[in-house]
């Protein structure tokens, strides 16, 4: 076994965070350092990628200044964002487009248009939407001058946020990915797990300006010197936060179903192989290693802890989270009243980028505590929406859902989430489960820990919620919700 901790930096859209994990699978330190994102237009999201490099030097200092021994840094990140630099320079040429943006809505309409949708589900496992990296990738080499020419002649870099962090850690030496990062762009094939060269082609990318794909669990490159952080420190694991969550749960086998709540929500469950979905759903990589690749089935929501931090602002309140879970814990029921947090589209399972956000069944009666609720109850419908869509395609029992991200620490959340369900909901006490497992995939990769029995075997802290809600008030309350659901994906006249 490999002495030292890993340094597991998980760079997310509103927080870049670090701990420090030992061989036993604790968390030692923990680091975190806010995130602004901004919205230029209606739809469109965006951070600055400079801003983002800062925060995760900020959190490698703090995590590092007693000075501990490190056997590998491990990097989690917010996927489907994506950055345009220079590769000589390091330095980006336009904002870091955000995930949840949605300014590749035309280009993907013009896509449809052709007839390629079909060809890109078959081949990358995702529906043909703006959320993903390819349009943000077109859109960035449209509005840069000599985009295409200097991206093609390989002047240019395109890289997801794990790319950007990477290239970083190791001053400008790897430009790499993993799989689970790639799997998002819309240009990554499933089959051959490489770049789709007929799918580049038709998103306008050229593969000269990709990272090169590698396993998410193996060692990319070494560090430089950056504040705390010593050089020669091998970078040993990258991966999407999703992934890294169902990793860090130890959701290994098929049946296992996470669901992260966070900025918005995606539900994960590994199958054994890429399957065409038929419900809304994405077939992406689980993760690599050196042992081979893990497929999922995942489902991807916009906005679920986004909707309550947007009313809490829109009341103009102090702490919009905490004031608006104690608004929330003021009532018993949201009395009728629904919010669908349309306000860049709908993900999973619906897949609608023109629907918009709406609250129904308000009256007289209606309360600030009801509409709270409604906002806290719209994220546990959302995660039913794609639990029963996982359900009818995963092919095994799915009765335990897995549970981690900001919004579970609200105990009102998970008890509704459980009854909604109908099932079981097991919340990780470790509040950064998907840098826990890109810690996990670093120490594979440098023998920290010898294989995945090992790790499921170390110890985890977790909290249970059992459903109590008789299934008659379960689905009326879930039929209203689908009702307010049909009034936003009504076409508009």
């Amino acid at each position: 076994m490999r002495s030292g901790s890993i340094l597991a930096l998980d760079q997310g859209t509103t927080n870049t965070k670090a701990i420090l994990v030992d061989s036993f699978g604790r968390v030692t330190k923990r680091a975190s350092r806010s995130q602004s994102v901004t919205y230029p237009r209606p739809t469109w999201v965006e951070q600055d990628a400079q801003a983002i490099w800062r925060s995760v030097q900020a959190v490698i200092d703090q995590a590092l200044e007693d000075g501990p021994e490190i056997a590998a840094v491990a990097v989690s990140n917010q996927r489907e964002s994506v950055i345009l630099w220079e590769r000589e320079s390091g330095q980006p040429l336009g904002p870091c487009v955000v995930w949840q943006c949605q300014r590749g809505t035309e280009f993907c309409q013009t896509l449809r248009a052709q007839g390629l949708a079909s060809l890109v589900q078959e081949r990358t496992g995702l529906t043909l939407d703006p959320m993903f990296s390819g349009t943000k990738m077109r859109w960035l080499l449209d509005h840069t001058e000599d985009g295409h020419a200097r991206a093609a002649a390989g002047e240019l870099c395109l890289g997801t946020v794990d790319s950007w962090v990477l290239y970083n850690l190791t001053g400008g030496q790897v430009f790499a990915c993993d799989m689970t990062n790639a799997s998002r762009t819309q240009l990554f094939n499933l089959h051959t797990l490489q770049w789709d060269a007929e799918l580049c082609e038709a998103f306008g990318i050229p593969v000269a300006a990709l990272p090169n794909v590698r396993p998410s669990s193996t060692v990319y490159g070494e560090t430089v010197v950056l504040g705390s952080l010593p050089a020669g420190i091998p970078v040993a694991a990258l991966v999407g936060d999703s992934h890294g969550a169902l990793y860090g749960h130890a959701g290994f086998q098929p049946g296992s179903i996470k669901a992260t709540y966070g900025t918005g929500s995606s539900l994960m469950t590994p199958i054994d192989q890429p399957i065409l979905s038929r419900s809304g759903l994405a077939t992406t990589v689980a993760w690599a290693t050196e042992a081979g690749v893990t497929y999922a089935l995942e489902g991807n929501i916009y906005v679920t802890g986004a909707a309550v931090a947007w009313l809490g602002q829109l009341l103009g309140l102090t702490d919009p989270v905490d004031e608006v879970d104690a608004l929330a814990g003021s009532v018993t029921d949201s009395n009728g009243v629904y919010l669908v947090p349309a306000f860049v589209g709908l993900g999973a399972p619906h897949w609608s980028d023109s629907a918009r956000g709406t609250i129904t069944g308000l009256t007289q009666g209606t309360t600030l505590g009801h509409l709270a609720r409604a906002t806290l109850e719209s994220i546990a419908y959302q995660i039913r929406d794609v639990f029963d869509a996982m359900q009818a395609e995963a092919g095994v029992p799915l009765t335990t859902l897995l549970a981690d991200g900001g919004p579970s620490r609200n105990d009102g959340l998970m008890q509704f989430q459980a009854d909604i369900l109908h099932a079981d909901v097991v919340r990780s006490a470790t509040a950064e489960v998907s840098a826990l497992g890109a810690a996990y995939l670093a120490g594979l990769a440098v023998g920290v820990w010898a294989s995945e029995a090992e790790i499921s075997n170390l110890s985890r802290d977790q909290e249970r919620f059992a459903p109590h809600m008789t299934a008659e008030e379960r689905e009326a309350l879930y039929a209203g919700w689908l009702a307010a659901i049909a009034k936003v994906m009504l076409p508009t006249a």
